[in-house]
């Protein structure tokens, strides 16, 4: 397996100015999987879900070439459940029920035969859950990239760097970068951050874009410009599965295909917040994501 997801799996209900769902398909490592399925990257998912989750959530996960074997399911268990409201500026949102469920106790089993990924990615989780996962993989991958976010920087920040110091690449959005490092400028937290282990950083900035930091190198992006953003819960999600799945397609690591790999990150998030949940991701095609791409890369050029 050449992408190994270590992440949630789960159930979200969410609210925005545009509608209301009930409980429908989420999870970290569900958005990963779909976002790098629409570039044709087979993966494996490494979770746990309760005797709740339905059969048809497992099967559109196989149906989009993501092993499920990785997936533990809990007999009388059920699976993490969040529910958030967002308001008409999307930046800004409110918990509205939180129940970590079967994810409370969770410890990752990576089966024998996805023990030696390319690149692994390890989703926004507990520090020492990602950690135990990273621990299992055998030889070192040749590309460990982590999410995180402001509440283990808050509640775990000693797990997190230690964490932080066995990968290849951070992703983490600009308010997580200040706390991170207390720096108000983002070079100067990166730098603070490479120093940390990590020597490729990036910053997300939503609507604002993004930022590449590698070593000396620097790339910087812009969002792909969008009429109306419907749900952004899977956004992150999506941008680290466009990342990773075309680095692994690509089999490239270096830096100017990096600044590729972003602008794949890019365009699948841009899909993902068009629709509730998943299915801004199910209901692109490839030929829509290809559409999308050349006209980023019109708004881009110069």
């Amino acid at each position: 397996m050449d992408l190994l997801i270590v992440g949630t799996v789960a159930y979200d209900a969410i609210e925005s100015p545009y509608g209301k769902t009930d409980k429908i398909l989420g999870g970290a490592a569900t958005y990963i999987g779909l976002a790098a399925a629409k570039l044709g990257v087979t993966s494996s998912i490494v979770s746990v879900v309760g005797e709740d989750f339905e059969k048809n959530h497992l099967d559109l996960l196989t149906s989009n070439k993501i092993a499920i074997n990785g997936i533990e399911i809990i007999k009388g268990g059920e699976t993490f459940f969040w529910k958030g409201k967002y308001h008409n500026d999307m930046n800004f949102r409110d918990t509205l029920e939180t129940r970590l469920n079967v994810l409370e106790n969770f410890s990752p089993k990576i089966p024998k035969e996805n023990t030696s990924p390319s690149i692994v990615m390890l989703g926004n989780l507990s520090p020492s859950v990602q950690l135990e996962a990273l621990q299992q993989l055998t030889p070192k991958p040749k590309l460990t990239v982590l999410d995180t976010m402001n509440f283990w920087i808050e509640n775990t920040l000693n797990d997190l760097l230690n964490t932080i110091k066995n990968v290849d690449v951070l992703i983490i959005n600009d308010e997580e970068l200040r706390l991170l490092t207390n720096e108000t400028k983002i070079n100067k937290g990166a730098k603070k951050i490479q120093e940390m282990g990590p020597k490729t950083v990036i910053i997300k900035r939503g609507e604002y874009g993004s930022v590449l930091f590698n070593e000396n190198e620097t790339f910087i992006l812009p969002a792909m410009l969008l009429d109306k953003v419907v749900d952004p819960t899977g956004a992150g999600d999506s941008f680290a599965g466009g990342f990773v799945g075309y680095l692994t397609k690509s089999k490239d690591l270096s830096f100017n295909n990096l600044k590729t790999a972003l602008v794949y990150a890019t365009i699948a998030a841009s899909f993902c917040v068009q629709e509730f949940g998943t299915e801004g991701l199910t209901n692109t095609s490839l030929a829509d994501f290809e559409n999308r791409l050349n006209e980023f890369k019109k708004l881009t050029q110069y």
